[in-house]
């Protein structure tokens, strides 16, 4: 194995959890083997901020003796997943990847997200890498596809986590395109939920309104398969519809940059869903996805402003410059301003789905290209941002890899609400692409 090439697949979350219930495999074994996977990898990927071994082992060994006396907590009983380090996991701290907590003492209570797989019979195994309270300023964390390159951020330590075989699942979080942008860096799948609709109690704040909590895993079936496993209750079983679904390409400006295996990697997406004999159309949206950017950008910002002012107080080397920048930008902006824009974007949200009420699911680019090289840069939030501020599901499906050999994906996005019919339709989705 060279250093710069740590890809591993860590398995499906499914068969792994029938294993377990079967009593074929035990989560004691199941957790030792992502702790060797990691000591043979952690020292190039670096995805990890902190491995919760002792810990996790312990938890495996109870959760093996109820599998064994048939008590199963739920469909993810006895399967280890990596937690984001913005997000609360009990007895442990959270550091955000900020100098300003590299004293923070241990969290006293678990984030709602992860007493929900943990209710469901999850296993912590630790805290992965993220940027500065998911922001910009990077992580230590490498692409297990080449390490000289970014996998992606603010999720970059779970991005790399599964992709490396360190773990079946990951937790992180999307702001802007945290979640789906290093899934698709790293050649793996996301499940970005509904904005709002999974709590964000015990997760580290950046900007509220869009701020939500979802799951990286190694495919498309994997990431839905946590999903629904915690799935809020209120979100009713969906049933994906016909046989043969519309699926809308949006014709914007915006992706006009994309480089040329990216649109050739979409082109053959859409191809093969159209092979499917699926309807897919390019249709121009109802507003230019460059003010819903502009949009975003600022209430974020604003909201950001308020939930981080604290750390504008503490000296300048604790704190990131771009973080500290966008933070300073935010509390400038007046409050009037914000409500005004806020109350505008609501507005597009309502006209776009309304204007493509005949849609199933929505196909576009993840990111102009594959990971960029280096890690002083999470790559390029601008493609997905748009969609995570129109609110719906967002599933992150690989796409082939570039001419470099790196890895391309593509979102498939979903009205808001609709989270269990575009979980069940990118399943189908992707079996059509690996058709």
């Amino acid at each position: 194995m060279s250093n710069k090439h740590h890809v591993q697949d860590p398995g499906r979350l499914r068969a792994l959890a029938a294993a377990i219930a079967a009593g074929d495999l035990s989560p004691v074994d199941l957790v030792q083997r992502y702790l060797d996977r990691i000591a043979a990898v952690e020292p190039y990927v670096q995805a990890w901020r902190e491995v919760d071994g002792a810990r996790a082992l312990e938890t495996a060994a109870r959760r093996a003796a109820e599998a064994k006396d048939g008590r199963l907590r739920g469909p993810l009983h006895g399967i280890p997943v990596g937690v984001k380090d913005i997000i609360d996991v009990e007895g442990l701290p959270t550091r955000c990847n900020s100098r300003s907590r590299e004293n923070a003492p241990a969290a006293t209570a678990d984030a709602e997200i992860v007493i929900a797989l943990k209710a469901a019979g999850a296993i912590m195994l630790g805290k992965a890498h993220t940027t500065e309270f998911a922001f910009f300023d990077p992580s230590p964390a490498r692409n297990p596809h080449n390490t000289d390159h970014t996998p992606g951020g603010s999720s970059s330590g779970s991005g790399a986590v599964v992709a490396c075989g360190a773990a079946p699942l990951a937790l992180g979080t999307q702001t802007m395109a945290s979640l789906n942008r290093p899934a698709a860096y790293c050649g793996i799948a996301a499940f970005k939920p509904s904005t709002r609709s999974i709590s964000g109690f015990g997760v580290a704040p950046l900007a509220a309104s869009y701020d939500t909590t979802g799951f990286i895993a190694y495919t498309v079936d994997d990431a839905v398969y946590a999903f629904e496993a915690v799935a809020p209750p209120f979100t009713a079983a969906q049933d994906v519809g016909p046989d043969k679904v519309s699926i809308v390409l949006i014709d914007d400006p915006l992706i006009a940059d994309a480089e040329k295996d990216m649109a050739a990697a979409f082109e053959a997406m859409a191809g093969s869903f159209r092979a499917e004999g699926h309807k897919v159309e390019r249709r121009a949206p109802p507003v230019p996805f460059k003010r819903i950017i502009e949009l975003h950008w600022t209430t974020m910002i604003y909201e950001a402003g308020r939930a981080q002012a604290a750390l504008l107080a503490l000296p300048a080397e604790q704190v990131g410059a771009r973080l500290r920048q966008a933070l300073a930008e935010g509390r400038a902006i007046p409050e009037d301003r914000y409500l005004s824009e806020r109350a505008e974007l609501d507005g597009i949200r309502r006209k776009f789905f309304a204007t493509f009420a005949d849609a199933d699911a929505f196909l576009w680019p993840a990111a102009p290209g594959p990971a960029p090289v280096g890690i002083a840069s999470t790559g390029e939030p601008r493609y997905i941002a748009p969609w995570t501020a129109l609110g719906g599901p967002i599933v992150t499906m690989p796409a082939g890899t570039a001419s470099n050999g790196l890895p391309l994906g593509c979102i498939l996005a979903g009205r808001p609400g609709r989270d269990r019919t575009l979980g069940a339709l990118a399943r189908r989705l992707e079996a059509a692409v690996q058709g």
